[in-house]
């Protein structure tokens, strides 16, 4: 009952009352502290059971993968298979959302191959959970063969794979899916029209999304989210409509949200409204205070003009605030593990021979014409150390280790945790065509599909 209501504390006490509580008691307990987000207490009460049952471990399983700790996800569902325990469908859902959050592919494809050859019943559930593990991992063509080989479909399923497409680009095939999910007769939820208006917004219908987000209320009786909100800045911004933007954003019902605002920045971005831009971002660190993006953003849109006594002006303000970039990580999974990559970091174990293809890919990409865009980088440095600078960036180092360690023509898959910055967005675009290999790039913001030198977000991200 506590756990239930969230005090955590006082089912803690109640649990240490209990003289030898039997594993119901003990699961209770872990369930509640692994879905709380201590999973440091729920893994010490885990490895001190003298008995583990399944419920035992896919609670310890889906802590790990709630609070975003997939690889110990991943790595304590093997130890449960090494033990012989029966798997059920929420063990697997959590799985496949761990291989969602880190875009393992592979382990994912692994993973629904387990869910068949155990004859795991395909729910409404883990089928959508298998949609969005695929989609996440930029594979939509398997997302929808999973789709619709599916018995049954609810809005969640539905939304799942709409998102998806929209998340990879294919906003007219979003939008289908939606007009069929109506002639099916699903009720869309809110979840659905944040996936119908990133439809709109990655295509450019800019009236269509906006009949969208009316009827929400006036036709479905919803009242819009302020996910919702930002979609529709989005949807303007990307349209290149700024003054309607912030018109939106001004008209809000409720207290614009920072999605809102970092939505407008980024098309400030794009667009070079620095007057704009500068709006957006005070209002951002307004709301978050030690938000790096848009320190980042506002450097970028002065970089960009070459207004470098802004730039160290707003480098000054991060530090005074103790506003710290996140360090870049690319992310990629290579025969079943994943592989990390920092900038400028050589702890790789093939890091040598990363080293000569990131050389190679820049002799290739200067006879391709490539000049580097080191306008975003610190200008206190001479242009070479500069360009070098930008080659050692992670998702450069994760696509020369793509290039070295896949056979000719696989797809090369990157997570990174930050948004790909302009130099690498061209870069990419490059090598996908000078190497002749498609590159999947999962950045904070969406999907980058890169082949044959162009990229599905048509160079606004």
């Amino acid at each position: 009952m506590y756990a239930e209501l969230g005090f955590l504390g006082l089912a803690r006490r109640v649990f240490l009352e209990v003289n030898g509580p039997d594993l119901v008691a003990q699961n209770t307990m872990l369930s509640a502290c692994a879905k709380s987000g201590e999973v440091d207490f729920a893994r010490s009460l885990f490895d001190r059971m003298p008995e583990r049952d399944c419920v035992t471990w896919s609670a310890m399983i889906s802590g790990y993968a709630q609070c975003g700790e997939s690889r110990e996800a991943l790595s304590l569902f093997h130890c449960m298979q090494m033990e012989g325990v029966k798997v059920n469908e929420a063990t697997m859902v959590s799985v496949l959302s761990a291989c969602s959050h880190l875009g393992a592919l592979d382990q994912g494809r692994w993973t629904h191959g387990y869910i068949e050859r155990n004859n795991i019943c395909m729910s409404v559930t883990l089928g959508s959970a298998l949609i969005d593990m695929y989609a996440k991992c930029g594979d939509m063509g398997k997302a929808m063969e999973v789709f619709l080989g599916m018995r049954e479909w609810n809005v969640y399923t539905w939304s799942a794979v709409m998102g998806g497409l929209a998340m990879n680009g294919a906003g007219k095939e979003c939008l289908e899916l939606f007009s069929r999910m109506k002639e099916y007769g699903v009720q869309p939820n809110e979840v659905t029209f944040v996936s119908v208006l990133r439809g709109c917004s990655v295509v450019g219908l800019v009236e269509e999304g906006r009949k969208h987000f009316d009827s929400i209320k006036q036709v479905y009786g919803l009242e819009p989210k302020l996910e919702h909100y930002g979609c529709m800045v989005d949807l303007y911004g990307r349209a290149g409509r700024l003054d309607d933007a912030f018109e939106f954003i001004k008209n809000m019902p409720m207290k614009p949200h920072a999605g809102a605002w970092g939505a407008l920045l980024s098309a400030c971005k794009i667009y070079g409204n620095m007057k704009l831009g500068e709006l957006a971002s005070r209002n951002l660190v307004e709301l978050e205070a030690k938000n790096d993006g848009a320190y980042v953003l506002l450097s970028n849109i002065y970089a960009d003009s070459r207004d470098w006594d802004r730039v160290t002006n707003v480098r000054e303000l991060m530090k005074n605030k103790g506003v710290k970039k996140i360090p870049a990580c690319s992310v990629m999974e290579v025969g079943g593990e994943v592989h990390e990559f920092f900038v400028g970091d050589k702890s790789h174990p093939r890091y040598g021979e990363i080293e000569v293809m990131l050389d190679e890919i820049a002799r290739r990409l200067k006879l391709s014409g490539y000049v580097a865009n080191t306008n975003p980088v610190l200008f206190d440095i001479d242009e070479e150390e500069k360009e070098d600078a930008l080659v050692r960036h992670s998702e450069k180092m994760a696509i020369a280790f793509g290039l070295i360690s896949l056979g000719e023509g696989v797809p090369i898959r990157i997570v990174k945790n930050l948004r790909v910055c302009g130099d690498c967005h061209e870069v990419t675009k490059m090598i996908s065509k000078v190497f002749n290999r498609e590159i999947i790039v999962r950045d904070r913001n969406r999907f980058h599909h890169f082949k044959g030198g162009d990229c599905s977000c048509k160079d606004y991200w």
